[in-house]
């Protein structure tokens, strides 16, 4: 049976896409890997806030929290976000208090809700108490379900040889089998770039970027389940509370070629020290440690819509970080664009997602 809809990726994006265009039709969605959200989509921080990114991404991020809330139960939990720094990033913290909203703390304030923050060197904080933990997992799966359950397939352990245009749309070589479709969708993640080249479609210039993790244990044996996530003003580095242990990173943003990303010792270690710096308690064991690529696009921002010049070939990539968050918003803004329907968010702010903006 052919498809109406081939979606090449199966981290957030291409999930989320396949399960908005089961509803207009037949969708096939192949994944190289032996399973779903292997690579970016599995080392997310999994925290949802409105007010993270570009006023672009705020328009997407609101737009998805009523989703993210209550859709087959909701995926949040509480968490809270703080944004902590010392004297000398002042204006750093001023622009991240405004932009995100922080309710101003003393630094004692601030040791009430982390109390492994050094009150030597932690001059500034803020709290935003409305930041959630978002069940990545639970996510993906309530999507690929959806996709099942409309008739469409989800194939993992295909990854895409070959890919060729005919008279009714594609042929795609995955796993090894033909897979054809009417429209191609492209939400590769860091190969997106790749997967145009193999359809014969431009490139549009995105950049894979490195992000390192690590887990440490408990800091100083204490209970985090209350913690918020903390920020160095600036974002120079963030931790996080995860089933117990802490996460910590040194939020880089490194160009990489696109492939199964690691850790950089050195630069995990600065960002440690960086973490370091602002608390009482040193860092005496990483469990583990791992790395995602975040791509992004030339401006930042999501590209969502079909190409200019391959009118059957839709693009679903650049999510930058910011998938999950946006996922329920961006789309739906792919099926109402494929559907030809206003878009559910503000058009001027829709349109800034298109491809054409390259052209």
């Amino acid at each position: 049976m052919e498809n109406d809809f081939l979606v090449i990726g199966g981290g957030i994006a291409g999930v989320s896409v396949g399960a908005r265009l089961s509803h207009l039709g037949r969708v096939a969605l192949v994944e190289g890997e032996a399973g779903l959200g292997y690579h970016a989509s599995g080392r997310s921080a999994a925290l949802f806030d409105e007010c993270l990114g570009a006023p672009q991404i705020v328009a997407l991020n609101r737009a998805s929290h009523a989703y993210h809330a209550s859709a087959n139960g909701g995926v949040l939990s509480d968490r809270g976000l703080m944004v902590v720094a010392r004297a000398e990033d002042a204006a750093l913290f001023d622009r991240d208090r405004a932009h995100m909203g922080l309710i101003p703390l003393t630094p004692e304030e601030a040791r009430a809700h982390v109390p492994i923050l050094n009150p030597e060197t932690v001059a500034h904080a803020g709290l935003n108490e409305n930041a959630w933990d978002l069940d990545t997992d639970r996510l993906i799966q309530n999507f690929a379900r959806e996709i099942r359950g409309n008739g469409g397939i989800v194939r993992t352990g295909a990854r895409v040889t070959a890919i060729a245009r005919t008279g009714a749309g594609w042929q795609v070589e995955a796993g090894g089998e033909t897979v054809a479709a009417r429209v191609l969708v492209n939400a590769a993640g860091a190969w997106v770039d790749e997967v145009a080249d193999m359809a014969g479609v431009a490139r549009l210039g995105f950049t894979p970027m490195r992000r390192s993790m690590a887990r440490l244990p408990a800091p100083g044996g204490h209970d985090l389940g209350t913690w918020p996530m903390v920020l160095g003003a600036g974002e120079r580095w963030y931790c996080k509370p995860d089933a117990g242990k802490l996460l910590v990173s040194p939020a880089e943003e490194h160009p990489q070629h696109p492939h199964d990303a690691w850790a950089d010792d050195m630069v995990l270690a600065e960002g440690l020290a960086r973490y370091e710096e602002m608390v009482t308690e040193p860092v005496t064991r990483v469990e583990t440690n791992w790395a995602g690529l975040r791509t992004f696009s030339p401006d930042r921002l999501l590209v969502i819509g079909f190409d200019p010049a391959e009118p059957a070939f839709f693009w679903h990539a650049g999510q930058g970080g910011v998938g999950f968050q946006t996922a329920p918003a961006a789309s739906r803004l792919a099926a109402d664009i494929v559907a030809g329907r206003p878009p559910e968010i503000d058009a001027e702010i829709a349109a800034r997602f298109s491809p054409a903006r390259f052209a």
